[in-house]
């Protein structure tokens, strides 16, 4: 049985994931779909791995956003046999998502967080359109918007002990269109790990907006991982 595993971001939920659950279903695959709290990296982990342990075989662990910190550390476990990124980020030991986005180049767009409040942190419903999903349509981007899910500040500032990728192989998928992630960061991340590097039009909501080009990254990925 291919297995998959799919996990996902901060601000979202595992429903995002529908387009590739459907593809990937349709051609054979075994897909289980993370739903994570996201209020501590250690907990994220920790569900992850609940999650790896139930599997009858080796597993393809696919990350999105903060959903790729998340996999980098859940994936030594010894039946992922391949990781998948997907504009997400790729820490090395010792980095979080806070630590990784603590100085952005001039000129870059930055994510619109809004000030924390009691450990969490939102993104501006406003401007959730243009940078998170600005290749959905304005209704689809208005719900997630306004169904985001708080970000922890465990999450937001978790930081990974030994990085799946240094023991596994590795694909990413840039979003050449991301403003959260900047797709130069993104290039950076992939080459240090060593990854195979595809990248696509599109928003940082690529797995939502464009599922196909995700699919085949997976699948390229659980062929040869």
């Amino acid at each position: 049985m291919r297995n998959v595993i799919l996990v996902h971001g901060a601000f979202v939920d595992g429903s995002g994931w529908a387009g590739v659950h459907e593809r990937l279903v349709g051609a054979g695959y075994r897909v289980t779909v993370a739903q994570n709290a996201t209020r501590s990296l250690a907990e994220d982990v920790a569900a992850v791995r609940r999650l790896i342990a139930l599997q009858d075989g080796p597993v393809t662990l696919v990350g999105h956003s903060y959903g790729g910190v998340v996999t980098t550390e859940a994936g030594v476990d010894p039946k992922v046999s391949a990781l998948v990124y997907v504009a997400a980020f790729a820490p090395d030991r010792g980095e979080s998502v806070d630590s990784l986005i603590a100085d952005p180049p001039p000129g870059v767009s930055v994510p619109p967080f809004l000030p924390m409040r009691d450990g969490y942190v939102l993104l501006d419903r406003d401007r959730f359109h243009a940078s998170f999903a600005g290749d959905l349509p304005e209704a689809r981007a208005r719900f997630m918007a306004d169904s985001q899910v708080p970000w922890g500040s465990e999450a937001l500032c978790g930081s990974v002990g030994e990085p799946a990728w240094r023991t596994r192989p590795s694909w990413y998928l840039v979003a050449a269109d991301d403003r959260m992630i900047p797709p130069l960061a993104q290039r950076s991340m992939a080459e240090r790990a060593g990854a195979t590097v595809v990248e696509a039009p599109g928003s940082h909501a690529i797995y939502v907006s464009r599922p196909e080009v995700v699919v085949d990254v997976i699948e390229r990925a659980t062929a040869t991982g």
